[in-house]
């Protein structure tokens, strides 16, 4: 099933990114391998949490690049002269991969009993409080004016 280009319209420029970022998530979700949880933990902190089991350290990547996160797992060759009577155990490579948005970060990443967390944090914005400075002035016809080496209005008598 081919996703309907959105963005292809002539009034729509400047929208390629978010039809690749539409691309990515649509290839993204049509794989179910391997499960995962998103939770918030703390007022400004996100945890991914994927079910790996069966995979070591070595053998899982994370690794961001521009807003998205990427995880991937690929195990070591099998050991030779085993023979599986029935073999559940997924043991297949993957790739899953999450869209951040502007400013999340990841904090860091732990492997415990088959379950890999991603931690992820949203800075707190910053606060931006700026006073204009007010002046006095004669009445009349009066244009605004910008100063480009100060930071406060001006207002000028034409």
């Amino acid at each position: 099933m081919s996703r309907m280009p959105v963005f292809n319209s002539p009034l729509l420029l400047g929208f390629d990114q978010f039809e690749r970022v539409l691309d990515r998530i649509s290839k993204a979700s049509a794989d179910g391998y391997p499960p995962y949880n998103i939770e918030q933990v703390g007022e400004n902190g996100l945890r991914i949490t994927l079910a790996v089991a069966g995979f070591s350290l070595d053998d899982l990547v994370v690794a961001t690049e521009d807003n998205q996160l990427t995880v991937r797992g690929r195990q070591a060759e099998e050991v030779e002269g085993r023979i599986f009577l029935h073999r559940g155990i997924a043991a297949r490579q993957f790739q899953r991969s999450f869209v951040l948005a502007e400013g999340i970060e990841v904090f860091g990443a732990h492997l415990d009993n088959g379950l890999l967390h991603i931690d992820l944090m949203r800075p707190q914005p910053e606060s931006r409080v700026r006073t204009i400075k007010i002046e006095g002035g004669q009445t009349g016809n009066r244009k605004a004016g910008v100063k480009k080496d100060a930071k406060t209005i001006d207002v000028e008598t034409v």
